[in-house]
């Protein structure tokens, strides 16, 4: 697949992030490394195929680092790299964005209806 390049910085931004899990990803791995299983239980609903395929897909774009650990039975833990940490920095404000307009947003769109 050819990739065309990015028309500004939310363009690229919002490639990175795009994704149903991909934010909430970057906000579990925030205070520490963790393994997938813990990953899964941090984020209900989201399938480990889904969860396998979004980390991939943050390790390839440098925001996610994969440490695989030489044990039996092998142990893997994800962490953000420094350009993760700075990607979650950034979104901090859009997450207080939401905070303050979660409920309006929910009542607009009938949640919990």
């Amino acid at each position: 697949m050819v990739r065309r390049p990015f028309e500004c910085g939310i363009d690229a931004a919002v490639d990175v992030i795009g994704g149903k899990w991909k934010v909430l990803i970057l906000w579990a791995l925030d205070s520490e490394p963790r393994r997938s299983g813990e990953l899964r239980r941090m984020l209900p609903g989201v399938s480990e195929k889904m969860l396998i395929q979004h980390l991939r897909e943050l390790e390839t774009d440098g925001i996610v680092h994969r440490e695989v650990y030489a044990e039996v039975p092998p142990r893997v833990e994800y962490s953000l790299t420094e350009t993760g940490t700075a990607l979650n920095s950034a979104l901090a404000p859009l997450g207080e964005w939401g905070r303050q307009h979660k409920q309006r947003i929910e009542q607009v769109r009938g949640v919990g209806a």
